[in-house]
């Protein structure tokens, strides 16, 4: 140890190793592999480093398969079209004409439609999608499956239609309807037309027994925005398949006028409506409908993509100025709607109510709260067409209506006094109107009655039950003088009695005239809606025997307690 302590530059409480030798640059580093081999992870699509995530996204991507590039319902495709045909395949062809979009088939009896009564009258100018059928093709090969096709069944399954019934009492078999109804005797006849198939024209009480059944029954075809579509024509057969009358309830769009409707039904099924309540039509197949021999028709396999029709509402429209059209779409604002549309309501009275609204005012707004923009721009549509009128803005939810220069009151005779307080239009009437104001001013004194109320008039005159005064100007006594001269009148006319006349010879009542015969020759023209079933003789039929009634034991009672 004194060696080493005699030694310089050591120190012997230093713990720090000594300053390493320089590693010879010659020789080369040893570094030993680790334990675990690192893996190789790929690359994450999330990278923090903005610059090489844009170098990444400048790598040209592979190319899609073209057959994917169709155009859908989100695409923005478009092509004008003219009036002709815009695609054909063979004797397949799809045209455009007054009803729109139709497609025309071999042997078919009429050009299909995807709606048959939502059809603008409109041309459309441009189509969404390219121009193909919505029908399957007419031959279609059956794929290979690898398997050979399934053998037929050995069962017979029998088939039932309205001319072959089922057996009464057969199980497993659901419930067919006799054609009909028929008179006594007489049988159902296969019918060419069809005229031969709706048979004989129903009677009252025929139709009331047809109708009866399906009154309260949820059987029932429903028919919505789209209106009678092409698949509705085999689901209506389907229903008369087994019943002799469809029910169809109608909702939404199409009761602005279910006079259309009406028409669409009958004249595409070939059946005829016998009863209708509102947006209830009640559709009977026929005397003579047989389900086998039915006619057939291709169902549309997907609803196609509607076409483009010209804009409803013009900046400037017919008729107007671009000032005047500004100006009444402002007053517009303030103006109170006749009335409130609800979703999935009847709008069967909306067309009438528009018209009458137009006789006190220029403008009409119609309020469709809830309503989707294609729904009441249909309704539009059809008000349009139907009342007819100038269509102004579709703002708020809420259609402005004018109507227009060439519009004519309905009364002319006698129009009718407009209220500005009520329609709330006040200093509304523009210069251009001023023909429409000088029609209003009317006589005070007149009313306006329906041709059913002036006939009611016309009978109670002439049974004295009424009279017609021709002084106007008549003060309180007078008229009190007038009325009671009439009580007295009116009150002799009705308890008078005709004649019982005898004859000398024999005594028999030859000259008796029966009341009647009078009363039924009075009443014989007017035109009720009771039930024949039910008679006014069963209101004069007794209750019960004299003395079962409550009243009867409460009198005894009283009789007895006084005794």
């Amino acid at each position: 140890m004194a060696i080493v302590a005699s030694l310089r530059d050591i120190n012997l409480f230093s713990s720090l190793p000594s300053t390493p030798p320089v590693a010879d640059s010659s020789s080369g580093t040893f570094r030993p592999a680790p334990p675990i081999p690192i893996p190789k992870y790929s690359p994450s699509h999330r990278n923090r480093n903005p610059r090489t995530n844009h170098q990444n996204n400048t790598q040209p991507k592979p190319q899609s398969n073209p057959a994917l590039k169709l155009p859908h319902h989100r695409t923005r495709y478009y092509k004008p079209v003219k009036e002709g045909v815009i695609s054909s395949d063979g004797d397949r062809t799809i045209l455009i004409g007054d009803s729109g979009v139709s497609y025309q088939l071999p042997g078919a009896p009429f050009e299909f439609q995807f709606s048959y009564s939502e059809t603008p009258k409109a041309k459309p100018v441009g189509i969404r999608e390219p121009a193909f059928m919505p029908f399957a093709p007419p031959t279609m090969p059956r794929p290979w499956t690898g398997k050979a096709p399934l053998k037929k069944s050995k069962k017979k399954i029998p088939l039932f239609d309205s001319f072959n019934p089922p057996p009464a009492g057969k199980s497993g078999v659901k419930y067919v309807e006799m054609p009909g109804p028929l008179p006594f005797g007489r049988y159902p006849k296969e019918g060419m037309n069809r005229d031969e198939i709706l048979g004989e024209p129903l009677k009252k009480w025929e139709k009331g027994m047809l109708i009866k059944p399906h009154m309260h029954d949820n059987r029932q075809v429903n028919l919505g925005r789209d209106g009678f579509t092409h698949n509705m024509l085999e689901l209506i057969h389907s229903h008369w398949k087994r019943r002799r009358v469809c029910k169809v309830r109608c909702k939404g769009v199409p009761t602005v006028d279910m006079d259309n409707v009406c028409r669409v039904l009958e004249e595409k099924t070939g059946g005829e409506i016998i009863h209708r309540v509102g947006g209830v039509v009640y559709l009977f197949r026929g005397r003579n409908y047989n389900y086998r021999t039915r006619p057939q028709y291709p169902l549309m396999l997907w609803k196609p993509a509607a076409p483009v029709y010209p804009k409803l509402i013009q900046e400037v429209p017919e008729g107007l100025t671009k000032d005047e059209a500004d100006e009444f779409r402002v007053k517009g604002k303030s103006l109170r709607p006749i009335c409130k549309l609800s979703k999935n309501g009847v709008y069967v009275s909306l067309v009438k109510d528009v018209k009458d609204a137009f006789e006190l005012s220029p403008l009409v707004k119609v309020d469709c709260p809830g309503l989707e923009p294609s729904d009441y721009k249909k309704i539009g549509a059809k008000l349009k067409e139907l009342v007819p009128c100038v269509l102004l803005s579709f703002d708020d939810e809420q259609i402005l209506m004018w109507r227009g220069r060439e519009w004519k009151s309905r009364f002319l005779d006698n129009p009718l006094i407009p209220n500005l307080s009520e329609t709330n239009i006040a200093n509304e009437l523009t210069p251009s109107d001023n023909f429409s104001e000088e029609k209003t001013v009317s006589d005070p004194n007149t009313t306006i009655s329906s041709p059913k109320m002036i006939s009611l008039w016309k009978r109670a005159l002439e049974s004295s039950k009424a009279v017609i005064l021709e002084e106007l100007d008549l003060g309180p006594d007078d008229l009190l003088n007038k009325v009671e001269e009439f009580e007295g009148t009116s009150q002799a006319a009705e308890h008078t009695y005709t004649a019982l006349v005898l004859s000398s010879s024999d005594g028999s009542a030859e000259g008796y005239v029966n009341d009647k015969d009078q009363s039924e020759e009075y009443y014989s023209d007017i035109d009720d809606d009771f039930n024949d079933e039910c008679s006014d003789d069963e209101s004069l039929d007794p209750v019960g025997p004299v003395g079962s009634l409550p009243v009867d034991r409460i009198v005894s009672k009283l009789r007895e307690r006084l005794k």
